[in-house]
């Protein structure tokens, strides 16, 4: 729970760092800001394509758990140490921010990444420390890839459509 919390703090600072980059960029060159939306959105279509692809794959031994400082330290540099974070973050913000967007809208957008994250990751942790969910989530991870995948492709096609702000 300690390494969920910090990955989903991770996960808001590089949120509000994109959001904060892309408000600078919308205002000092439009062009650049939709040759990045077109950009995200191909990268989110590329993404949804990877999740509906997935492949069931086999189980892996579980490590020996960590103490709270390290899963904290880990947690939070998995995200921070990841520069396709920052890509993802660019990808998906770049197709629902425009300028018109207040600072208190992007705010919500950096929080909700932060709480999706971390309580996410707080069900894997539960559900993988109960014996009774294990083997349910290892033999239907290729469906919540491929539901993500459907998702992800969504977001991308709302741009292709002409569906977002800007």
């Amino acid at each position: 729970m300690v390494a969920a919390t910090c990955h989903g703090l991770g996960i808001g600072f590089y949120a509000l760092a994109c959001i904060s980059g892309l408000a600078v960029m919308i205002t000092t060159s439009p062009l650049l800001f939709e040759v990045m939306q077109w950009l995200g959105a191909a990268y989110l279509l590329w993404l949804g394509v990877r999740g509906l692809r997935a492949r069931a794959g086999q189980g892996q031994q579980l490590a020996e758990p960590p103490t709270t400082g390290s899963a904290a330290r880990d947690g939070f540099l998995v995200v921070f140490l990841n520069p396709k974070v920052a890509v993802f973050f660019i990808a998906l913000f770049s197709q629902v921010i425009g300028t018109e967007t207040s600072w208190l809208e992007k705010m919500v957008y950096a929080g909700t990444a932060l709480f999706i994250d971390m309580a996410w990751y707080m069900i894997v942790a539960w559900s993988f420390s109960n014996p009774r969910w294990l083997g349910y989530l290892q033999k239907n991870v290729v469906w919540f890839e491929r539901a993500f995948g459907l998702i992800l492709i969504a977001l991308a096609m709302r741009f292709l459509t002409g569906g977002l702000p800007g």
